[in-house]
Parts: C-alpha cells; structure tokens; sequence
C-alpha cells in the first residue's frame, strides 16, 4: 500500500513492509518504487524494506524550481522520511538517479547510512568532467533534458511513451524482462506533464548545482560499507572499470558486475536480489 507524508514541504510516496533492520530502496529514471516489485518482498523476510518515491517522480509531488531537483534536497527528504518512520540509521539502496541521491544522502548524512549499494553509475562529477565519446553517445539524454525549458518537456510530450520506452529499450538491451505492472506504473508517472518537466530539472540540476556540490567533496570518503553493482551488458559496466572509478570514493568497497544492462534491476531481479541479500545480512552481522 502507498502511503504519504509531508517532508521538506513535499509529499513522499512510499511503501514499507517486513521487520528487522531498515533498508531504503531509491529508483531510478524513468521509473518510481514500483521498480522494486520483485526485489523488496524477498528483503522483507529479513528486513524492514522502505521503497520511496523521490520527489519529482512517481507518486511523490513535483517541486516547481530547478534546483529543488538537486540530488541534496532530494536526499534530505529520504532522510526525513526514515527518521519519521524511526530510523535515524538504516541500509541504503539506489539505482541510476536514486544511487546519485544515496551518495550525496552519505556525503552530507554519513551517521544515517549503515551501508550504501550504488548500482549503474560512475560519480556525477566523473561523467561529466571526463565524459568519453562512447558515454556521450549512449548518455545523450543528460544533455537533451538538460536544455532550457521548455524544449526536452515540448518535444517528449508529444510521445512520452515512446521517448521513454527508448530510453528503457536502449540502456537495458530491449524491453524483454520489465514486468508488465511495473510498465504501467512508470507509464502513468511519465505521462504526467509535471513530472516530465520535474525529470528535466533533474538533469539540469546534474549539470547546474550538483556538478559543484560534487566538485566540493573530491577529497572525502565514504566510511560505509559499500557494493556496486552494473550491468555486465550496460555502457558503465564496458564504458568504465567501475571498480577504480570508486577506489577514491568509497573506503570499505565491494564491485560485482550482474547479468543485463541499465535496468537489471528490473530485468534480472533474482540475481540482484541474491547480491544485495548477501551483502545486507553480511553487513548486519558483522556490526
């Protein structure tokens, strides 16, 4: 069941389910807590699963400035949820957009974050200041969404279906493996003129507020323990050795590459849930 509560002057979308330590799972683009589905029941056995919605997309309300859509803002609104459901410290889990707020949620929140799970990213700050031909071609969406409005939000919103669609087709090796129910999820958020524009102020936000912010932080570390996890078949995991491009970054690190592209996640839940499961309870015993 989704709920909702009032953090930071937004509404967050989120569901929780199971017992045992907390765990907060934070999605991607183009695609809301729904991506979950198939990973967040089998956590639960063991675990107190928190599947969000970040702001901006989903169910979860849409800010109406640019820069309310920083990874920063967004971060402190995951941390305001736990704490309200009485977690000041928690496992943190995010994939694509939600693996950028969890390493900015465990640069700006560090005694909140039990262990961190990045999966499908290099740093922000790294693809941007080093981007390779390869990258820029299969990443172009970081600069078309990131035009001044209302160009990406006009040209996306004759189609969205199709737009979208082609960004999941095209980082994930086609379409076989989403779940028909976690489709029509995303579908029904990307259909939503605000949240199309929100998703936009996102990447400009990448570029205009983040870029920086992440520009500051070059020289920390994080202490958790920490996995990252690619798609074996993705342009990160062939782009980048996403091991190095952590070692500086991350000081108690773990990187294993799993079968499929962008979106294994949703693609390959079985193998992404047998990772994150063993690191979690690895984590969990040895603190």
């Amino acid at each position: 069941m989704i709920r909702h509560t009032k953090v930071n002057d937004q509404s967050i979308a989120y569901q929780i389910s199971g017992s045992g330590p907390p765990v907060l799972m934070l999605h991607g683009f183009p695609q809301t807590q729904a991506m979950w589905h198939a990973i967040a029941p089998t956590l639960a056995q063991d675990f107190t699963v928190v599947t969000a919605d970040l702001r901006g997309y989903g169910a979860s309300s849409k800010p109406p400035r640019m820069e309310d859509m920083s990874f920063r803002p967004m971060a402190a609104d995951q941390v305001a949820l736990m704490a309200g459901l009485g977690f000041d410290r928690f496992h943190l889990i995010g994939h694509d957009r939600g693996a950028r707020t969890a390493h900015r949620l465990a640069l700006d929140w560090p005694e909140a974050v039990q262990s961190l799970t990045l999966m499908d990213i290099v740093p922000t700050h790294l693809l941007l200041n080093d981007l390779t031909q390869e990258v820029a071609r299969a990443y172009y969406h970081w600069f078309f969404l990131a035009q001044p409005a209302p160009f990406p939000e006009t040209l996306i919103g004759h189609d969205p279906d199709a737009y979208f669609q082609s960004c999941l087709a095209g980082w994930g090796g086609g379409m076989d493996g989403f779940d028909a129910n976690a489709l029509d999820a995303y579908r029904t958020s990307w259909n939503d003129p605000d949240c199309i524009r929100t998703m936009c102020n996102d990447y400009r936000a990448a570029i205009d507020v983040d870029f920086t912010l992440d520009a500051n932080d070059l020289q920390r570390k994080i202490q958790a323990p920490a996995l990252v996890l690619h798609g074996k078949d993705g342009i990160m995991g062939q782009a980048y050795d996403m091991a190095a491009t952590w070692a500086d970054r991350l000081k108690n690190m773990q990187s294993i590459g799993l079968p499929g592209g962008h979106f294994f996640p949703d693609t390959h839940p079985e193998d992404t849930t047998q990772a994150l499961h063993h690191f979690l309870t690895t984590v969990t015993a040895s603190t």
